[in-house]
């Protein structure tokens, strides 16, 4: 008996997809085994804290923003806000 043009369609559907789950579910396993190897052989990494302030900017310093900018984003948020 042969197949119709459907039932050659639901194969090569269910084929595709089967083989899509089966590889995903092999790269999760995968990942899961690598962070855990890399997590075992390598050690602990200490993470520096940044500091709770920023030092302060001299008022000469290239940094600072001119008061007339800050008022403009001062408005423009105030307007924002408003809306």
């Amino acid at each position: 008996m042969q197949d119709t043009l459907i039932d050659q369609g639901l194969n090569l559907m269910l084929f595709g997809m089967g083989t899509v789950f089966v590889f995903l579910t092999i790269l999760v396993f995968a990942t899961i085994l690598m962070s855990t190897l890399v997590n075992r052989f390598t050690p602990a990494t200490k993470v520096e804290q940044a500091p709770s302030q920023a030092p302060p900017i001299a008022a000469n310093s290239p940094l600072t923003v001119s008061p007339h900018i800050v008022s403009a984003i001062e408005k423009a948020v105030a307007a924002h806000r408003q809306r």
